[in-house]
């Protein structure tokens, strides 16, 4: 078992998965990690949509037309959601949901990739979100905030590089910008 900071480096996004289909146990320590998951005020204001099936999947790739084609190689992918009237915290208890299920797929060797919904278009008139309630019967005022997909890794990629941090963005005491800041905000 690695530790904390070793699943972090190895922890990278995956978006080409074997045929191997996970495993009952597999695909229930990735959704007890995302009901482990903290939770503002302890509201459990997510919910999670475990999609298996392939033609299911393969419309929901279809979200966001030119960025989630690659999950219909994915045998698993759970849609992240939340409750806005449950908790003003709803993206934020998702979304820890969301990457305590990453980091627990990757200690099992099981590789993710986050596809961003909320705030994304499936087309001119229609969010990703609303394309994806309609899809699978998801009711006012539930909100997707993404997609995981998972899967056994058909290749392994390189861990992160430790000596490469960004220590730039790290202020103590009081924010100091940094060039890097600085150019963001003329961008």
């Amino acid at each position: 078992m690695m530790n904390f900071q070793e699943l972090q480096i190895q922890r990278r996004s995956i978006r080409k998965y074997s045929d191997e289909l996970l495993t009952p146990e597999e695909t229930k320590k990735i959704l007890e990690a995302a009901l482990l998951s903290p939770t503002s005020k302890n509201k459990h204001s997510w919910s999670f949509i475990a999609v298996e099936d392939r033609d299911m999947i393969a419309k929901l790739a279809e979200c966001k037309p030119h960025s989630a084609s690659f999950i219909t190689e994915a045998p698993l992918v759970v849609v992240v959601a939340g409750n806005p009237l449950i908790s003003d915290a709803w993206v934020e208890d998702a979304s820890i949901a969301a990457i305590n299920m990453q980091m627990q797929a990757e200690e099992i060797n099981i590789g993710s990739c986050w596809i961003q919904v909320r705030n994304r278009s499936y087309s001119d008139r229609v969010t990703s979100g609303e394309y994806i309630n309609e899809l699978l019967d998801i009711p006012m005022p539930i909100e997707v905030v993404c997609l995981i997909a998972f899967g056994k890794k058909e290749a392994s990629r390189r861990p992160a590089d430790i000596s490469n941090l960004r220590w730039e963005k790290i202020h103590i005491g009081k924010y100091t910008p940094d060039t890097g800041d600085v150019e963001q905000q003329e961008g």
